[in-house]
Protein backbone atom coordinates (compact mmCIF):
# COMPACT_ATOMS: atom_id res chain seq x y z
CA UNK A 1 0.00 0.00 0.00
CA UNK A 2 2.89 2.56 0.97
CA UNK A 3 4.83 1.91 -2.47
CA UNK A 4 1.59 2.04 -4.52
CA UNK A 5 0.20 5.39 -2.49
CA UNK A 6 4.24 7.11 -2.60
CA UNK A 7 3.62 6.20 -6.98
CA UNK A 8 0.04 8.09 -6.83
CA UNK A 9 1.59 11.14 -4.92
CA UNK A 10 4.23 11.34 -7.09
CA UNK A 11 1.83 11.42 -10.51
CA UNK A 12 -0.74 13.89 -9.08
CA UNK A 13 2.19 16.34 -7.90
CA UNK A 14 3.25 15.90 -12.15
CA UNK A 15 -0.39 16.86 -13.30
CA UNK A 16 0.20 20.01 -10.31
CA UNK A 17 3.60 20.85 -12.43
CA UNK A 18 1.87 20.84 -15.66
CA UNK A 19 -0.81 23.39 -14.37
CA UNK A 20 1.67 25.63 -12.62
CA UNK A 21 3.88 25.67 -16.03
CA UNK A 22 1.26 26.56 -18.10
CA UNK A 23 -0.51 29.39 -15.09
CA UNK A 24 3.18 31.45 -15.17
CA UNK A 25 3.25 30.65 -19.07
CA UNK A 26 0.03 32.09 -20.06
CA UNK A 27 -0.08 35.44 -17.19
CA UNK A 28 -1.72 38.38 -19.46
CA UNK A 29 -2.68 36.14 -22.26
CA UNK A 30 -6.10 36.02 -23.68
CA UNK A 31 -9.73 34.83 -22.94
CA UNK A 32 -9.02 32.48 -26.06
CA UNK A 33 -5.60 31.02 -25.07
CA UNK A 34 -7.32 29.93 -21.45
CA UNK A 35 -10.10 29.06 -22.79
CA UNK A 36 -9.09 27.30 -26.31
CA UNK A 37 -5.22 26.92 -26.19
CA UNK A 38 -5.01 29.87 -29.09
CA UNK A 39 -6.08 26.99 -31.21
CA UNK A 40 -2.66 25.86 -31.59
CA UNK A 41 -2.62 22.39 -30.51
CA UNK A 42 -0.61 19.80 -32.33
CA UNK A 43 -2.27 16.53 -33.49
CA UNK A 44 -0.90 14.26 -31.01
CA UNK A 45 -1.67 16.56 -28.30
CA UNK A 46 -5.38 17.01 -29.71
CA UNK A 47 -6.09 13.24 -30.48
CA UNK A 48 -5.06 11.94 -26.78
CA UNK A 49 -6.46 14.78 -24.91
CA UNK A 50 -9.92 14.43 -26.93
CA UNK A 51 -9.37 10.86 -25.99
CA UNK A 52 -8.35 10.88 -22.58
CA UNK A 53 -10.91 13.77 -22.15
CA UNK A 54 -13.90 10.99 -23.28
CA UNK A 55 -12.55 8.22 -21.64
CA UNK A 56 -13.27 8.72 -17.90
CA UNK A 57 -12.81 6.39 -15.06
CA UNK A 58 -15.96 4.53 -16.62
CA UNK A 59 -13.39 2.78 -19.11
CA UNK A 60 -11.31 1.17 -16.41
CA UNK A 61 -13.99 0.82 -13.86
CA UNK A 62 -17.51 1.37 -15.13
CA UNK A 63 -17.41 -0.62 -18.56
CA UNK A 64 -15.55 -3.85 -16.93
CA UNK A 65 -17.80 -4.34 -13.80
CA UNK A 66 -20.70 -4.31 -16.25
CA UNK A 67 -19.32 -6.29 -19.00
CA UNK A 68 -18.24 -8.52 -15.62
CA UNK A 69 -21.39 -8.56 -13.80
CA UNK A 70 -23.98 -8.91 -16.72
CA UNK A 71 -21.55 -10.27 -19.33
CA UNK A 72 -20.71 -9.80 -23.11
CA UNK A 73 -23.79 -8.51 -24.69
CA UNK A 74 -22.79 -5.47 -22.37
CA UNK A 75 -19.69 -5.43 -25.12
CA UNK A 76 -22.76 -3.51 -27.98
CA UNK A 77 -21.89 -0.38 -25.82
CA UNK A 78 -18.53 -0.89 -26.77
CA UNK A 79 -18.68 -1.13 -30.39
CA UNK A 80 -21.39 2.17 -30.43
CA UNK A 81 -18.38 3.85 -29.05
CA UNK A 82 -16.24 2.90 -31.48
CA UNK A 83 -18.30 3.77 -34.65
CA UNK A 84 -19.47 7.07 -33.26
CA UNK A 85 -15.61 8.33 -32.24
CA UNK A 86 -14.61 7.58 -35.58
CA UNK A 87 -17.58 8.92 -37.07
CA UNK A 88 -17.39 12.43 -35.63
CA UNK A 89 -13.73 12.71 -36.28
CA UNK A 90 -14.19 11.60 -39.89
CA UNK A 91 -17.33 13.74 -40.53
CA UNK A 92 -18.05 16.60 -37.38
CA UNK A 93 -14.37 17.88 -37.10
CA UNK A 94 -13.24 18.95 -40.39
CA UNK A 95 -16.14 20.56 -40.59
CA UNK A 96 -16.53 21.73 -36.87
CA UNK A 97 -13.32 23.33 -37.10
CA UNK A 98 -13.62 25.24 -40.31
CA UNK A 99 -17.60 26.45 -39.04
CA UNK A 100 -15.86 27.28 -35.42
CA UNK A 101 -13.59 30.07 -37.62
CA UNK A 102 -15.70 31.56 -39.76
CA UNK A 103 -18.62 31.80 -36.67
CA UNK A 104 -16.62 35.06 -35.73
CA UNK A 105 -13.81 32.21 -34.28
CA UNK A 106 -16.14 30.91 -31.60
CA UNK A 107 -14.42 29.62 -28.59
CA UNK A 108 -17.03 27.62 -27.08
CA UNK A 109 -19.86 25.50 -28.29
CA UNK A 110 -22.70 27.97 -27.08
CA UNK A 111 -20.84 30.86 -28.94
CA UNK A 112 -20.73 28.97 -32.02
CA UNK A 113 -24.25 28.17 -32.35
CA UNK A 114 -25.37 31.53 -31.79
CA UNK A 115 -22.26 33.26 -33.96
CA UNK A 116 -23.63 30.50 -37.05
CA UNK A 117 -27.05 32.14 -37.47
CA UNK A 118 -25.54 35.52 -36.71
CA UNK A 119 -28.19 36.39 -33.88
CA UNK A 120 -27.83 38.46 -31.54
CA UNK A 121 -30.56 36.57 -28.77
CA UNK A 122 -28.87 35.27 -25.76
CA UNK A 123 -31.25 32.59 -25.40
CA UNK A 124 -29.35 29.46 -26.71
CA UNK A 125 -26.23 30.53 -24.94
CA UNK A 126 -28.42 30.75 -21.38
CA UNK A 127 -30.03 27.74 -22.02
CA UNK A 128 -26.55 26.10 -23.39
CA UNK A 129 -24.89 27.21 -20.40
CA UNK A 130 -27.74 25.88 -18.17
CA UNK A 131 -27.53 21.90 -19.58
CA UNK A 132 -24.08 22.23 -18.92
CA UNK A 133 -23.77 23.55 -15.40
CA UNK A 134 -26.69 20.47 -14.67
CA UNK A 135 -24.89 17.62 -16.88
CA UNK A 136 -21.46 18.27 -16.31
CA UNK A 137 -21.97 18.25 -12.29
CA UNK A 138 -23.66 15.04 -12.70
CA UNK A 139 -20.38 13.80 -14.93
CA UNK A 140 -17.26 15.22 -12.67
CA UNK A 141 -19.21 13.35 -9.57
CA UNK A 142 -18.48 9.97 -11.52
CA UNK A 143 -14.63 10.92 -11.85
CA UNK A 144 -14.61 11.96 -8.01
CA UNK A 145 -16.50 9.17 -7.00
CA UNK A 146 -14.27 6.51 -8.84
CA UNK A 147 -10.72 8.49 -7.54
CA UNK A 148 -12.66 8.12 -4.19
CA UNK A 149 -12.87 4.26 -4.69
CA UNK A 150 -9.49 3.62 -6.33
CA UNK A 151 -7.77 5.01 -3.05
CA UNK A 152 -10.05 3.78 -0.05
CA UNK A 153 -9.57 -0.18 -2.43
CA UNK A 154 -5.56 0.36 -2.16
CA UNK A 155 -5.05 2.90 0.97
CA UNK A 156 -7.96 1.11 3.14
CA UNK A 157 -8.63 3.15 6.21
CA UNK A 158 -5.95 4.96 6.87
CA UNK A 159 -7.57 8.17 8.32
CA UNK A 160 -10.94 6.58 10.03
CA UNK A 161 -10.68 3.07 11.50
CA UNK A 162 -13.53 1.34 10.32
CA UNK A 163 -15.12 3.74 8.73
CA UNK A 164 -15.00 2.62 4.29
CA UNK A 165 -17.33 5.45 3.91
CA UNK A 166 -15.62 8.45 5.97
CA UNK A 167 -12.32 7.39 4.44
CA UNK A 168 -13.60 6.95 1.02
CA UNK A 169 -15.36 10.60 1.23
CA UNK A 170 -11.66 12.26 2.35
CA UNK A 171 -10.00 10.27 -0.57
CA UNK A 172 -12.74 12.19 -2.82
CA UNK A 173 -12.03 15.73 -1.36
CA UNK A 174 -8.25 15.40 -2.15
CA UNK A 175 -9.01 14.43 -5.64
CA UNK A 176 -11.22 17.31 -6.46
CA UNK A 177 -8.81 19.52 -4.72
CA UNK A 178 -6.20 18.70 -7.32
CA UNK A 179 -8.34 18.61 -10.11
CA UNK A 180 -9.28 21.87 -9.14
CA UNK A 181 -5.43 23.15 -8.61
CA UNK A 182 -4.27 22.66 -12.52
CA UNK A 183 -7.34 23.30 -13.69
CA UNK A 184 -7.83 26.54 -12.19
CA UNK A 185 -3.97 27.92 -12.52
CA UNK A 186 -3.47 26.11 -16.00
CA UNK A 187 -6.70 26.84 -18.20
CA UNK A 188 -6.83 24.49 -21.41
CA UNK A 189 -3.49 24.11 -22.48
CA UNK A 190 -2.87 22.79 -18.86
CA UNK A 191 -5.67 20.18 -19.33
CA UNK A 192 -4.71 19.26 -23.22
CA UNK A 193 -1.17 18.47 -21.60
CA UNK A 194 -2.32 16.46 -18.41
CA UNK A 195 -4.53 14.68 -20.82
CA UNK A 196 -1.80 14.02 -23.36
CA UNK A 197 0.30 11.96 -20.58
CA UNK A 198 -3.12 10.59 -19.15
CA UNK A 199 -4.22 8.88 -22.23
CA UNK A 200 -0.66 7.51 -22.80
CA UNK A 201 -1.39 5.79 -19.28
CA UNK A 202 -4.27 4.35 -19.91
CA UNK A 203 -3.84 2.53 -22.68
CA UNK A 204 -0.85 1.28 -21.56
CA UNK A 205 -2.33 -0.10 -18.46
CA UNK A 206 -5.55 -1.19 -20.36
CA UNK A 207 -3.26 -3.20 -22.79
CA UNK A 208 -0.83 -4.96 -19.96
CA UNK A 209 -3.15 -6.04 -17.51
CA UNK A 210 -5.63 -8.16 -19.27
CA UNK A 211 -2.63 -9.61 -21.13
CA UNK A 212 -0.65 -10.91 -18.17
CA UNK A 213 -3.78 -11.98 -16.77
CA UNK A 214 -4.73 -13.96 -19.74
CA UNK A 215 -1.28 -15.43 -19.38
CA UNK A 216 -1.89 -16.53 -15.99
CA UNK A 217 -5.13 -17.80 -16.94
CA UNK A 218 -3.56 -20.19 -19.44
CA UNK A 219 -0.89 -21.18 -16.76
CA UNK A 220 -3.99 -22.62 -14.83
CA UNK A 221 -3.53 -20.06 -12.03
CA UNK A 222 -7.33 -18.67 -12.66
CA UNK A 223 -10.22 -18.43 -10.04
CA UNK A 224 -12.90 -19.79 -13.17
CA UNK A 225 -13.13 -21.49 -16.44
CA UNK A 226 -15.20 -20.60 -19.51
CA UNK A 227 -17.18 -23.74 -18.80
CA UNK A 228 -17.54 -22.93 -15.04
CA UNK A 229 -18.41 -18.98 -15.69
CA UNK A 230 -21.47 -20.00 -18.00
CA UNK A 231 -22.74 -23.03 -15.27
CA UNK A 232 -22.90 -19.56 -12.96
CA UNK A 233 -24.21 -17.31 -15.42
CA UNK A 234 -25.66 -19.28 -18.72
CA UNK A 235 -26.15 -16.07 -20.72
CA UNK A 236 -22.97 -14.32 -19.83
CA UNK A 237 -21.66 -15.27 -23.44
CA UNK A 238 -24.77 -14.27 -25.47
CA UNK A 239 -23.82 -11.62 -27.68
CA UNK A 240 -27.31 -10.64 -28.33
CA UNK A 241 -29.28 -10.97 -25.38
CA UNK A 242 -31.82 -8.70 -26.35
CA UNK A 243 -32.73 -5.95 -29.10
CA UNK A 244 -32.73 -3.15 -26.40
CA UNK A 245 -29.23 -4.17 -25.01
CA UNK A 246 -27.92 -4.01 -29.13
CA UNK A 247 -30.11 -0.68 -29.75
CA UNK A 248 -28.83 0.73 -26.46
CA UNK A 249 -25.16 -0.12 -26.44
CA UNK A 250 -25.06 1.20 -29.92
CA UNK A 251 -26.86 4.40 -28.92
CA UNK A 252 -23.74 5.93 -26.85
CA UNK A 253 -22.40 6.33 -30.14
CA UNK A 254 -24.39 9.17 -30.61
CA UNK A 255 -23.28 11.15 -27.90
CA UNK A 256 -19.92 11.89 -29.15
CA UNK A 257 -21.76 14.13 -32.09
CA UNK A 258 -22.77 16.60 -28.92
CA UNK A 259 -19.90 16.09 -26.62
CA UNK A 260 -18.91 19.44 -25.66
CA UNK A 261 -15.88 18.72 -23.91
CA UNK A 262 -14.58 16.30 -26.82
CA UNK A 263 -15.28 18.29 -29.93
CA UNK A 264 -14.28 21.45 -28.57
CA UNK A 265 -10.90 19.68 -29.17
CA UNK A 266 -11.74 19.83 -32.91
CA UNK A 267 -11.76 23.44 -32.60
CA UNK A 268 -8.40 23.92 -31.45
CA UNK A 269 -6.25 22.33 -34.00
CA UNK A 270 -3.92 24.20 -35.76
CA UNK A 271 -4.94 23.13 -39.34
CA UNK A 272 -6.87 21.31 -41.51
CA UNK A 273 -3.70 18.88 -41.96
CA UNK A 274 -3.36 18.33 -38.08
CA UNK A 275 -7.16 17.30 -38.21
CA UNK A 276 -6.57 14.86 -40.14
CA UNK A 277 -3.09 13.10 -38.48
CA UNK A 278 -5.52 13.45 -35.05
CA UNK A 279 -8.45 11.56 -36.53
CA UNK A 280 -6.12 8.67 -37.15
CA UNK A 281 -4.12 8.79 -33.96
CA UNK A 282 -7.60 9.17 -32.06
CA UNK A 283 -9.44 6.58 -33.51
CA UNK A 284 -6.73 3.60 -33.35
CA UNK A 285 -6.20 5.12 -29.53
CA UNK A 286 -10.09 4.75 -29.25
CA UNK A 287 -10.39 1.76 -30.38
CA UNK A 288 -7.55 0.06 -28.72
CA UNK A 289 -9.18 1.16 -25.16
CA UNK A 290 -12.37 -0.01 -26.03
CA UNK A 291 -11.47 -3.46 -26.85
CA UNK A 292 -9.39 -4.01 -23.81
CA UNK A 293 -11.39 -2.34 -21.92
CA UNK A 294 -14.13 -5.55 -22.62
CA UNK A 295 -11.39 -7.96 -22.09
CA UNK A 296 -10.23 -6.49 -18.76
CA UNK A 297 -13.86 -7.21 -17.55
CA UNK A 298 -13.94 -10.46 -19.48
CA UNK A 299 -10.89 -11.78 -18.56
CA UNK A 300 -10.97 -10.14 -14.79
CA UNK A 301 -14.11 -12.35 -14.03
CA UNK A 302 -12.49 -15.41 -15.10
CA UNK A 303 -8.78 -14.74 -13.39
CA UNK A 304 -10.36 -13.31 -10.32
CA UNK A 305 -13.78 -15.28 -10.12
CA UNK A 306 -16.33 -13.38 -7.87
CA UNK A 307 -15.57 -10.04 -6.22
CA UNK A 308 -17.67 -8.00 -3.79
CA UNK A 309 -17.33 -4.99 -5.90
CA UNK A 310 -17.53 -5.54 -9.61
CA UNK A 311 -16.61 -1.76 -10.27
CA UNK A 312 -13.07 -2.81 -8.40
CA UNK A 313 -12.36 -5.61 -10.98
CA UNK A 314 -9.52 -3.94 -12.68
CA UNK A 315 -8.02 -2.74 -9.48
CA UNK A 316 -7.86 -5.94 -8.07
CA UNK A 317 -6.49 -7.70 -11.09
CA UNK A 318 -3.96 -5.33 -11.32
CA UNK A 319 -2.63 -5.80 -7.59
CA UNK A 320 -3.40 -9.07 -7.80
CA UNK A 321 -0.86 -10.04 -10.66
CA UNK A 322 2.23 -6.89 -10.25
CA UNK A 323 4.34 -5.85 -7.52
CA UNK A 324 3.79 -2.61 -6.03
CA UNK A 325 5.91 -0.56 -7.81
CA UNK A 326 4.63 -1.40 -11.47
CA UNK A 327 0.59 -1.68 -9.83
CA UNK A 328 0.86 1.59 -8.60
CA UNK A 329 2.11 3.06 -11.89
CA UNK A 330 -1.31 1.07 -13.39
CA UNK A 331 -3.50 2.07 -11.16
CA UNK A 332 -2.55 5.31 -11.34
CA UNK A 333 -4.21 5.08 -14.89
CA UNK A 334 -7.63 5.21 -13.47
CA UNK A 335 -6.52 8.25 -11.40
CA UNK A 336 -5.85 9.73 -15.12
CA UNK A 337 -8.90 8.67 -16.62
CA UNK A 338 -10.87 10.20 -13.96
CA UNK A 339 -8.94 13.39 -13.83
CA UNK A 340 -8.51 13.80 -17.17
CA UNK A 341 -12.19 13.59 -18.06
CA UNK A 342 -13.13 15.74 -15.16
CA UNK A 343 -10.32 19.19 -15.79
CA UNK A 344 -12.39 19.26 -19.53
CA UNK A 345 -16.03 19.04 -17.84
CA UNK A 346 -15.19 22.28 -15.57
CA UNK A 347 -13.08 23.69 -18.08
CA UNK A 348 -16.31 23.98 -20.58
CA UNK A 349 -18.76 24.82 -18.07
CA UNK A 350 -16.76 27.55 -16.72
CA UNK A 351 -16.04 28.56 -20.12
CA UNK A 352 -20.01 28.22 -20.73
CA UNK A 353 -20.65 30.34 -18.10
CA UNK A 354 -18.47 32.99 -18.25
CA UNK A 355 -18.19 33.56 -21.87
CA UNK A 356 -21.53 32.92 -23.02
CA UNK A 357 -23.33 34.03 -19.71
CA UNK A 358 -21.47 36.37 -17.35
CA UNK A 359 -19.86 38.19 -20.19
CA UNK A 360 -22.46 39.08 -22.64
CA UNK A 361 -25.47 38.66 -20.29
CA UNK A 362 -24.68 39.74 -16.84
CA UNK A 363 -21.72 42.46 -17.92
CA UNK A 364 -23.06 43.15 -20.87
CA UNK A 365 -19.22 43.06 -22.56
CA UNK A 366 -17.68 45.72 -20.30
CA UNK A 367 -15.99 42.74 -18.42
CA UNK A 368 -11.86 42.36 -18.67
CA UNK A 369 -10.04 39.51 -19.84
CA UNK A 370 -8.34 39.18 -16.04
CA UNK A 371 -12.20 39.37 -14.63
CA UNK A 372 -13.25 36.58 -16.97
CA UNK A 373 -10.39 34.38 -15.98
CA UNK A 374 -11.49 34.92 -12.38
CA UNK A 375 -15.10 34.34 -13.14
CA UNK A 376 -14.14 30.81 -14.98
CA UNK A 377 -12.05 30.15 -12.34
CA UNK A 378 -14.69 30.22 -9.57
CA UNK A 379 -17.44 28.42 -11.48
CA UNK A 380 -14.59 25.43 -11.40
CA UNK A 381 -14.37 25.92 -7.91
CA UNK A 382 -18.17 26.02 -7.62
CA UNK A 383 -19.29 23.08 -9.95
CA UNK A 384 -16.69 20.83 -8.11
CA UNK A 385 -17.84 21.25 -4.63
CA UNK A 386 -21.41 20.26 -5.82
CA UNK A 387 -19.74 17.36 -7.64
CA UNK A 388 -18.10 15.73 -4.49
CA UNK A 389 -20.98 16.75 -2.71
CA UNK A 390 -22.99 14.29 -4.87
CA UNK A 391 -19.97 11.27 -5.46
CA UNK A 392 -20.22 11.86 -1.35
CA UNK A 393 -23.73 10.80 -0.98
CA UNK A 394 -23.88 7.34 -0.29
CA UNK A 395 -27.48 7.06 -2.65
CA UNK A 396 -25.37 8.07 -5.54
CA UNK A 397 -25.59 6.13 -8.40
CA UNK A 398 -22.92 3.79 -10.27
CA UNK A 399 -20.10 5.34 -11.61
CA UNK A 400 -21.50 3.75 -15.35
CA UNK A 401 -25.40 4.96 -14.32
CA UNK A 402 -24.10 8.40 -13.44
CA UNK A 403 -21.70 8.67 -16.59
CA UNK A 404 -24.69 7.59 -19.10
CA UNK A 405 -27.12 10.07 -17.42
CA UNK A 406 -24.77 12.90 -18.53
CA UNK A 407 -23.79 11.31 -21.97
CA UNK A 408 -27.13 10.75 -23.03
CA UNK A 409 -28.25 14.80 -21.98
CA UNK A 410 -25.31 15.85 -23.83
CA UNK A 411 -25.37 13.52 -27.71
CA UNK A 412 -29.14 14.13 -26.88
CA UNK A 413 -29.37 17.76 -26.81
CA UNK A 414 -26.67 18.84 -28.98
CA UNK A 415 -25.74 16.26 -31.65
CA UNK A 416 -28.48 16.97 -33.25
CA UNK A 417 -28.31 20.69 -34.04
CA UNK A 418 -24.64 20.69 -34.15
CA UNK A 419 -24.85 18.35 -37.19
CA UNK A 420 -27.73 20.17 -39.06
CA UNK A 421 -25.83 23.51 -38.31
CA UNK A 422 -22.58 21.64 -40.30
CA UNK A 423 -24.15 20.14 -42.67
CA UNK A 424 -27.52 21.88 -43.71
CA UNK A 425 -27.72 25.21 -45.15
CA UNK A 426 -31.16 26.01 -44.22
CA UNK A 427 -30.82 25.25 -40.46
CA UNK A 428 -31.99 28.37 -38.27
CA UNK A 429 -31.65 29.58 -34.86
CA UNK A 430 -34.96 28.98 -34.02
CA UNK A 431 -34.48 25.78 -35.17
CA UNK A 432 -31.52 24.89 -32.81
CA UNK A 433 -33.41 26.17 -29.45
CA UNK A 434 -36.03 23.82 -30.05
CA UNK A 435 -34.21 20.99 -31.00
CA UNK A 436 -31.96 21.40 -28.07
CA UNK A 437 -34.84 22.16 -25.65
CA UNK A 438 -36.96 19.20 -27.49
CA UNK A 439 -33.83 16.50 -26.77
CA UNK A 440 -32.94 17.55 -23.30
CA UNK A 441 -36.57 17.07 -21.90
CA UNK A 442 -37.63 13.96 -23.62
CA UNK A 443 -34.03 12.69 -22.67
CA UNK A 444 -34.77 13.40 -18.71
CA UNK A 445 -38.10 12.51 -19.04
CA UNK A 446 -37.58 9.44 -20.31
CA UNK A 447 -35.03 8.21 -17.94
CA UNK A 448 -37.28 9.18 -15.02
CA UNK A 449 -40.39 7.20 -16.39
CA UNK A 450 -37.97 4.03 -16.58
CA UNK A 451 -36.45 5.01 -12.85
CA UNK A 452 -39.85 5.42 -11.50
CA UNK A 453 -40.82 1.71 -13.60
CA UNK A 454 -38.16 0.19 -12.30
CA UNK A 455 -38.46 1.20 -8.73
CA UNK A 456 -42.32 0.41 -8.74
CA UNK A 457 -42.27 -3.08 -10.54
CA UNK A 458 -39.12 -5.97 -10.08
CA UNK A 459 -37.49 -6.59 -13.08
CA UNK A 460 -39.48 -4.19 -15.42
CA UNK A 461 -37.79 -5.09 -19.19
CA UNK A 462 -40.12 -2.51 -21.53
CA UNK A 463 -39.53 0.51 -23.65
CA UNK A 464 -38.43 2.64 -21.50
CA UNK A 465 -35.58 0.54 -20.64
CA UNK A 466 -34.08 1.57 -23.79
CA UNK A 467 -31.27 4.20 -23.42
CA UNK A 468 -32.40 7.55 -23.62
CA UNK A 469 -30.23 8.97 -25.60
CA UNK A 470 -32.00 7.21 -28.71
CA UNK A 471 -35.62 8.86 -28.05
CA UNK A 472 -34.21 12.21 -27.12
CA UNK A 473 -32.04 12.50 -30.33
CA UNK A 474 -34.43 11.55 -32.69
CA UNK A 475 -37.24 13.74 -31.47
CA UNK A 476 -34.63 16.72 -30.85
CA UNK A 477 -33.59 15.84 -34.73
CA UNK A 478 -37.23 16.29 -36.15
CA UNK A 479 -38.04 19.21 -34.14
CA UNK A 480 -35.15 21.28 -35.10
CA UNK A 481 -35.89 20.23 -38.78
CA UNK A 482 -39.59 20.88 -38.18
CA UNK A 483 -39.05 24.60 -36.59
CA UNK A 484 -36.21 25.18 -39.20
CA UNK A 485 -38.83 24.47 -41.77
CA UNK A 486 -41.25 26.50 -40.29
CA UNK A 487 -39.40 29.36 -39.77
CA UNK A 488 -38.31 32.04 -42.69
CA UNK A 489 -35.12 31.49 -44.42
CA UNK A 490 -32.02 32.57 -42.84
CA UNK A 491 -30.61 35.94 -43.87
CA UNK A 492 -28.36 36.44 -47.17
CA UNK A 493 -24.96 36.94 -44.33
CA UNK A 494 -25.69 33.43 -42.53
CA UNK A 495 -26.27 31.57 -45.81
CA UNK A 496 -22.88 33.33 -47.21
CA UNK A 497 -21.21 31.91 -44.03
CA UNK A 498 -22.41 28.56 -44.86
CA UNK A 499 -20.39 28.97 -48.04
CA UNK A 500 -17.43 30.88 -46.30
CA UNK A 501 -16.82 27.94 -44.70
CA UNK A 502 -17.68 24.91 -46.53
CA UNK A 503 -15.14 26.02 -49.02
CA UNK A 504 -11.41 26.21 -49.05
CA UNK A 505 -10.45 29.78 -47.89
CA UNK A 506 -10.24 28.56 -44.46
CA UNK A 507 -6.98 26.02 -43.90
Amino acid sequence: MNTELVVFIVYLCFMLGIGVYFFVKGRGSGEKEYFLGGRKMGPWVSALSAGASDMSAWVLMGLPASIYALGIGQAWIAIGLAIGYAMSWLFEAPRLRRFSIAADDSITLPQYLTNRFKSSSKVLQILCAIIFLVAYTIYAASSVKACGTLFQTVCGNIFVNNNDLLNQQIFMYIAAAIIIGYTFMGGFSAVCWTDFFQGLLMLGALLIAPIFALGLISGGQGQMTMESLSAANPDYWNFFPDWKTVVSGLGWGLGYFGMPHIIIRFMSVRSDKDLHKSAKIGITWNVLIILFSVAAGCIGHLFLGEVGDSSTVFIQMVRAIFPAIISGILLSAILAASMSTADSQLLCASSAFASDVYKPVIRKNQSTDKEMFWVGRYVVLIIAIIAVLIASNPNSQSIMNLVSNAWGIFGAAFGPAILLSLFWKRFTFKGAVAGIAAGAVVDIAWLVINTRLSAATAGYNGIFTLYEIIPGFIVGFIVAVVVALLDKEPKQEVLDLYDYATSDAIE
